[in-house]
């Protein structure tokens, strides 16, 4: 069935107001669209969408501090992407209105902070430039990160999310890069629901179709980059860089002898460090029998990760 223009304004003027953050009037034009056509299939989808963000607002305001109103709606974002997984086959335009809608909202809780003088603040900047990128402004969201990587060089949150801005601004090179870099340091840090570039929510897609889920899914996810070339923008190491290295690598395999309880995280993280040793050993031109004995370490852990690995 053919949408009447009416209908069709009315749609379109709400995801507007929805873009200025108002709500209530992206309601009231809904309403008004509905009396039109009340089996609009699209209306009625955005219409659920704003019913739930309408409640989630209401609360959000009513949470004095702008640091905590944004967490909880950021997090709502969060919910609400399950909440839309139950409500069948997504509408792209709606979708893409409300997490515009919503990351306007955080951005906006984020914004008091900066202007309240805590711009510097490297956790405030993160999220401001998290809130940018998922309001769309990737640009902006590049800046904000890149500022917040040179005041915390080694934060894996911080480098994910820049490496997933990146990303979206077509910077391929520097996202596989810095993406190496933070599942490097430190997976559990890093808030994959957040990341959304397209090549790692393939890249995600695959550790899931593995079975691996939760925790351990941040722990596979640059094993897999890997394997499949997603993580293939490497750096030379430095001396005291590959001597940390070694030391986390003989931590861990201490620490998995000892005790197995951790076997599910340690594994893939130990591969991943033998991945870095391989490919320092390979640029430093190191013997062979150095390579052979961790790819036989590789081989022990995970023989299926090994075979694709020498593939």
């Amino acid at each position: 069935m053919t949408r009447s223009t009416g209908v069709e304004t009315l749609i379109s003027e709400a995801y507007t107001f929805l873009s200025e953050l108002d709500i209530d009037s992206a309601q009231a034009s809904m309403e008004r669209a509905l009396e039109r056509d009340f089996e609009d299939e699209e209306l009625l989808y955005a219409m659920k969408c704003a019913r739930w963000w309408s409640d989630s607002k209401v609360k959000a305001d009513a949470i004095a501090d702008p640091f905590e109103s944004g967490e909880y709606v950021v997090a709502r974002w969060k919910t609400f992407r399950s909440f839309l997984a139950r409500l069948g086959p997504v509408r792209e335009r709606a979708a893409s209105a409300f997490k515009q809608f919503a990351f306007g909202v955080a951005l906006s809780k984020y914004g008091r902070l900066a202007s309240e003088g805590e711009s510097t603040d490297p956790e405030i900047v993160l999220r401001l430039g998290r809130a940018n990128k998922g309001h769309g402004d990737y640009e902006a969201a590049v800046r904000q990160l890149e500022g917040a990587a040179k005041s915390k060089r080694d934060d894996p949150a911080i480098l994910a999310e820049l490496a997933d801005a990146y990303a979206l601004i077509d910077e391929q090179r520097a996202s596989k890069a810095l993406f190496r870099e933070a599942f490097f340091i430190n997976p559990q840090r890093i808030d994959l629901e957040l990341l959304e570039s397209s090549a790692f929510a393939r890249l995600a897609e695959r550790v899931e179709e593995i079975g691996k889920t939760g925790i351990e899914a941040a722990e596979w996810i640059p094993v897999l980059g890997e394997l499949l070339g997603v993580f293939s923008v490497k750096r030379e190491l430095k001396p005291v860089e590959a001597g940390k290295l070694k030391q986390s690598i003989y931590e861990l395999e201490t620490e998995l002898a000892a005790d197995g309880s951790r076997r599910a995280i340690l594994v893939p993280r130990l591969i991943n460090r033998y991945f870095w040793l391989i490919d320092h050993y390979m640029n430093r031109k190191e013997d062979k029998s150095k390579i052979d004995e961790l790819l036989l370490k590789i081989k022990l852990l995970d023989p299926i990760v090994y075979k694709q690995y020498i593939a």
